[in-house]
Formats: C-alpha cells, structure tokens, sequence
C-alpha cells in the first residue's frame, strides 16, 4: 500500500546551505581536474550529490498542482 504525504509550499525555497553546496563544489572540481579523492571524499560527494537530487525532487513534487480528479 503506497501512502501519500503532503509536501510543505515552502519547501520549493529549500536549498542546500552555501558551505555545504561549496563542499560538493570542490569535491566535484576536484574530481574533474583528473585529482584523485580518497574514499571518505567519494563517499561524502555521492551523499551530498544523492541529498541535492532528493532536495530537487521533492522541490519538484512540491511545485507540482494536485489535479482533481474525475
């Protein structure tokens, strides 16, 4: 059984905090200037990629218009 949950309006302005965006940045700079991250900077830039994508859809659901049904 698949539950609905009502995604708060505002969550459409959530972002990531600066200090935590400008950590991912340097990661991925990093990583594509051929620097090789060790293990604990893989793992921390994959979480931080997987949270921005899961911020990103629920700001999506979050912008979305519930249609009525017919």
């Amino acid at each position: 059984m698949i539950e609905m949950i009502e995604i708060p309006a505002n969550l459409v302005r959530f972002q990531l905090p600066d200090a935590v965006h400008a950590r991912l940045q340097e990661l991925l700079d990093r990583q594509d200037q051929g620097k090789e991250l060790t293990v604990a900077e893989r793992d921390e830039a994959e979480g931080l990629v997987e949270l921005a994508e899961f911020l990103s859809l629920l700001q999506l659901r979050a912008q979305r218009k519930p249609t009525a049904l017919s």
